[in-house]
């Protein structure tokens, strides 16, 4: 963005000054799509149907919203230019992200459950039905495990990587802990189409996160015997160092068309 690289080249302060205002930028497009979304939400409260003039918003009047969008993005890439402005859309950030997590939580558990209802209904006439149930449970878990273990081995080392060994250790203790939930008498008596599908979908998913927060966690640097720094807790692709970001992307954006999709 060149007003920003201006701003550093007046200043003259360095690389650092653009991997910052990179970064702030990025906030700024964030915020300004955050303004657009949570107008058109008010807008659009407690519609009943598709009928009434307020619906027209959503449904057909298209030019409308993305008139509203322009602004709402530009302005805060224009005006709000003060450091308190991008610690504030941290945590903002964190807060929706959380809540983010949550809603696609919500939504994978439904999906499971419709999928381990509807697969139970067929074995009224097929008992094939049990087999697939089955075989997708354990292509599941199979997944769950392997990432868990394949995680323990690059991201982890003897010496060090306490924080990744915790991460591994509790998301891996919680999935187990899932699963038990999943198939005991008391969940079974209140739902009986619960099962280990849904446990081994929430499995995969809880992988997928653990997977996500240990690449974007900042590197551990250390003094090896000769006194050089040697960086730790991360796995050696060679030159490529962030395949395993691009990974991370990739199978969050997937996992978001198919959330956005279903619902």
């Amino acid at each position: 963005i060149p007003f920003f690289e201006d701003i550093c080249k007046g200043i003259k302060a360095g690389d650092t000054c653009e991997k910052l205002v990179g970064y702030s930028a990025v906030y700024r497009v964030c915020f300004g799509m955050a303004c657009f979304f949570f107008i058109f939400c008010l807008l659009t409260l407690k519609i009943n149907n598709s009928k009434s003039c307020r619906a027209y918003i959503h449904n057909g009047n298209i030019p409308g919203p993305l008139a509203l969008f322009r602004p709402s993005e530009c302005f805060p890439l224009v005006e709000i230019v003060d450091t308190d402005f991008r610690e504030a859309w941290r945590y903002v950030g964190a807060v929706g992200g959380f809540l983010f997590i949550g809603i696609q939580l919500l939504l994978l558990v439904e999906f499971a459950h419709k999928w381990n209802k509807n697969w139970t209904a067929g074995t009224a006439s097929n008992k094939l039905w049990y087999a697939s149930l089955s075989l997708v449970t354990l292509i599941m878990y199979s997944i769950a495990t392997g990432g868990l273990i394949l995680m323990a081995v690059f991201y982890t080392q003897k010496d060090g990587c306490v924080e990744n060994k915790i991460l591994l250790g509790i998301n891996g203790g919680l999935c187990l802990l899932i699963s038990a939930v999943a198939i005991s008498p008391c969940v079974q008596n209140r739902q009986p189409h619960s099962g280990l599908l849904q446990s081994g979908l929430i499995s995969c998913y809880v992988t997928y996160l653990t997977f996500s927060a240990l690449s974007s966690k900042p590197v551990e640097v250390v003094l090896d015997q000769h006194g050089k720094n040697v960086t730790i807790c991360v796995p050696d692709f060679g030159q490529d160092l962030y395949r395993d970001k691009n990974l991370v992307a990739g199978l969050g954006t997937t996992l978001l068309c198919a959330c956005i999709l279903y619902s």
